[in-house]
């Protein structure tokens, strides 16, 4: 018979597939607690698109959360005898909190003018070409803030650092922009097919996939950009 060692304990195929579970599963709960605050007010914001600056402020602690979620994850362990998800989390939610609002509350900020605009295009008597513009504006904008998201979360670049390498790498690294296009397009239909909870309950796995989608940014950030 063979026998197993100590040793290889929670280090097989199966023993990672159950970390990595467990893992996503603990980081989803703790981001969708940290955001509850928030999440909570936009269930009280009707859809007039006169209350979008007040559902830019309930969204103002998704990115904090967003940011330790993501930190929790990159740091996760592949070994089931040495999980702390949790205590990644909470780590990556002290380090990151502050610089996260630095980047998101413009962003947000951003983003709701241009939704305001476009909502009430017809008043402001500008050619029809002006709403296409506007729209590419905001979908680059989101791009930006994806880079800036993995960025802010991963490295401890001052904000202006931060908000220039992720306009470098929005077109340095094709494939990790269109990864990170094709998330967005995801969650959007998601929301409009089905509910509008749903992308937040998928939070977790949506996050694992950007830093998938983000190895070569992350990876030329380490090597160039860090000591």
């Amino acid at each position: 018979m063979s026998t197993v060692r100590t040793s290889d304990f929670g280090t097989g195929a199966l023993s990672r597939a159950s970390a990595l579970i467990h893992t996503v599963l603990t980081v989803e709960a703790l981001l969708l607690l940290a955001a509850s605050p928030g999440l909570a007010g936009l269930l009280l914001v009707g859809p007039d698109p006169a209350n979008l600056p007040l559902a830019a402020l309930c969204l103002l602690p998704v990115g904090p959360a967003l940011s330790a979620a993501l930190y929790a994850l990159h740091h996760r362990s592949r070994d089931l005898t040495e999980l702390h998800p949790a205590r990644a989390f909470l780590r990556g939610w002290r380090l990151n909190a502050v610089p996260a609002l630095k980047l998101w509350a413009p962003l947000l900020a951003w983003l709701t003018v241009i939704t305001f605009t476009l909502t009430h295009f017809s008043a402001t008597g500008l050619p029809g070409w002006w709403a296409l513009l506007l729209a590419a504006i905001g979908a680059g904008s989101l791009l930006w803030g994806a880079h800036a998201l993995v960025l802010t979360s991963l490295f401890a670049f001052r904000a202006r650092d931060t908000a220039r390498l992720a306009g470098y790498f929005l077109f340095r690294h094709g494939r990790a922009t269109l990864a990170a296009a094709s998330l967005l397009v995801l969650a959007a239909a998601l929301t409009a097919l089905l509910t509008e909870a749903l992308p937040a309950l998928l939070a977790a796995p949506l996050l694992l996939s950007l830093l998938h989608g983000s190895r070569a940014v992350i990876t030329e950030t380490q090597e160039d950009f860090t000591a």
